[in-house]
């Protein structure tokens, strides 16, 4: 069951018009090896060099190129026709992603840019267009080999290496635009009280000082059911609205919280009015429910949940980093889901949104997780904290996200055992994180050497079953850093000390085949009856300790030279899905 204002391969599923225009497809492109574009001014008149299948980039073999050395600075341009009838509506030009650095030309002159390789970014083009004609819009991208920046499993060399892949440069995610109306609204961000059967609408409206009377009206639906209608002038900046829980049509009074076995939407309809005549028409949705920690446990709306999830790092065998299509994200939740597992751990990427909506509809637990930079610089901390707070504003709505991961074992902070400036970074994003999010866990360092952090997660690729039960018979020697959690790192950063959080495995496994083209980790396996055995002894193991609560399998798929997925690069079982949801479940 979709939610109401669904519409297939829409970018954004969370703030929805009816009314867009989808510009991937066909766009001239060309290599900038020597930077010289502005200065010969590509914008105004572009050469192109190739053709390339936006958003796909020239990497990848679906964008048609299929070059994968690296290219520092790469050009766009396409004709986008603009009619007539458009004229006196504002032209919001969306980008999905770009990495790294993007400036924008429309008919020549420069209209906007964004920095951050994740974020999405939006650009009002309308002072530069032309009116019942084609308009040139021209795209810049600059990447860079540089560890500075927030990069993932992008690689910074000219070869791939140990779990690093091919880098991804310009436009990978959809380029998009509306026609809107001066008076709009421009975001909203929606809290659920569960214990209070309150939604918190927190809004953004645009053009109110030049707009008379303006009221807006937000309309809840369950199901297609009445819940709740609420107007109010645009005089302050929220509104609250009471959610009855319980519904008929959700079965016999049946509650409607949002949870992995129950993942309900409401839909929420919000209307803006100026002088009594509607401007703007936006649709959207919510999950009532609840994240929390109470006695070293997670639960979910107030009930213990114990986490079975899987490390995806979304990779694709001809796309790379961006999805094929959205039926290829249904597909790997369905595949993540029929395999028993409740949730994903989204590693070192963020994902397209319609993953995260689909996650939403479907009831697939996330960790949504930062792209590391690799080196500690006040340049990096500044473009990492730069582009994480817009990621954490950009998907605060989705109920799937239960977790927000800034760091991942020390990359970007290798020193942060004992260096303050180090620790006080992850402390730094910890609270601001918080002060955009407060509901939600953060775990600050993925794996080990934590500082200030709502779980404490550790990352082990023993082999064996046996040996993991011995090395964590004794919580007290793990959380005191008396013992390495992995043999080789602690659990927490000096000065930093157990508090009483959630354990959980968040990475082990990582069992691959035996291969002469890839790698996994530990000892290869030899035949599906060994890869079986030892699967299930490690992750029996895992669930017998009874002061663990949870534990992420690496991983969902294979990715280029990493061979460790329980699916292939393209999506086909290694083992039968049900075997590995009978152990999950056991």
């Amino acid at each position: 069951m979709t939610t109401k204002a669904y519409i297939k391969d829409y970018p954004r599923p969370q703030f929805v018009r009816d009314h867009w225009l989808s510009l991937n497809g066909e766009w001239s492109f060309r290599f900038d090896d020597h930077n010289a574009g502005e200065k010969e001014k590509w914008q105004e008149k572009f050469e192109e060099t190739h053709k390339i299948n936006v958003p796909f980039t020239y990497e990848t073999k679906a964008s048609g190129i299929g070059i994968e050395e690296f290219h520092p600075q790469v050009w766009y341009n396409r004709a986008v026709h603009i009619p007539k009838e458009a004229e006196g509506k504002r032209v919001i030009l969306h980008f999905q992603a770009v990495d790294y650095e993007a400036k924008v030309w429309v008919n020549g002159t420069l209209a906007g840019g964004h920095q951050g390789g994740y974020a999405a970014f939006s650009i009002d083009i309308t002072p530069y267009l032309v009116f019942g004609a084609d308009n040139q819009v021209t795209v810049k991208a600059e990447d860079s080999n540089s560890c500075y920046q927030p990069r993932g499993k992008q690689r910074w060399t000219d070869n791939n290496f140990e779990c690093f892949y091919v880098q991804t440069t310009g436009i990978w995610q959809t380029v998009w635009m509306e026609y809107v109306e001066e008076q709009r609204l421009d975001a909203v961000k929606i809290t659920p009280d569960f214990d209070r059967s309150i939604v918190r609408f927190d809004y953004e409206v645009r053009g109110v000082e030049a707009a008379g009377d303006l009221r807006l009206e937000a309309i809840v639906t369950f199901k297609d059911r009445p819940v709740k209608r609420v107007s109010l002038a645009i005089d302050r900046p929220c509104l609250t609205v009471e959610v009855d829980l319980l519904h008929e049509a959700n079965g016999p009074w049946k509650r409607s919280f949002w949870s992995p076995h129950t993942p309900n939407l409401y839909d929420v309809e919000f209307v803006l009015y100026a002088n009594g005549q509607v401007v703007d028409r936006v649709f959207s949705y919510f999950g009532m429910r609840k994240v929390s920690i109470e006695n070293g446990k997670v639960l979910l709306n107030n009930v213990p949940i114990y986490q079975r999830l899987i490390l995806d790092q979304g990779y694709w065998t001809d796309s790379h980093l961006t999805p094929p299509s959205e039926e290829a994200l249904i597909e790997d939740i369905d595949h993540i889901l029929a395999m028993g597992y409740n949730g994903v751990r989204k590693h070192m990427k963020i994902e397209d949104a319609r993953f995260l909506y689909w996650c939403d509809v479907k009831g697939l637990l996330v960790w949504s997780e930062m792209a590391a930079t690799f080196e500690f610089h006040d340049r990096a901390v500044e473009a990492f904290t730069k582009e994480w707070l817009e990621i954490v504003k950009q998907q605060y709505n989705h109920p799937s996200i239960i977790t927000w991961v800034p760091f991942n074992e020390s990359w970007g902070v290798p020193l942060i055992l004992r260096d303050v400036r180090q620790q006080k970074l992850t402390e730094g994003i910890y609270h601001l994180t918080k002060s955009i999010d407060p509901y939600r866990p953060v775990i600050t360092n993925d794996g080990w050497e934590h500082t200030v952090s709502d779980i404490l997660t550790l990352h082990d690729y023993v082999a064996l079953g046996d040996d993991f039960l011995k090395r964590y018979v004794s919580k007290e020697a793990i959380v005191t850093n008396e013992t390495t959690c992995n043999q080789w790192k602690y659990a927490f950063a000096e000065g930093y000390e157990y508090r009483g959080q959630p354990i959980i495995i968040s990475e082990f496994g990582g069992i691959a085949f035996k291969s002469d083209k890839g790698w996994g980790y530990g000892d290869q396996v030899a035949s599906e009856e060994d890869f079986i055995n030892r699967f299930r002894g490690i992750t029996q193991a895992i669930k017998d300790v009874a002061y663990i609560s949870g534990y992420c399998y690496t991983q969902l798929a294979d990715v280029q030279q990493e061979i460790n997925g329980l699916l292939t690069e393209d999506r086909k079982p290694k083992i039968p899905l049900d075997t590995i949801k009978a152990i999950n479940l056991a």
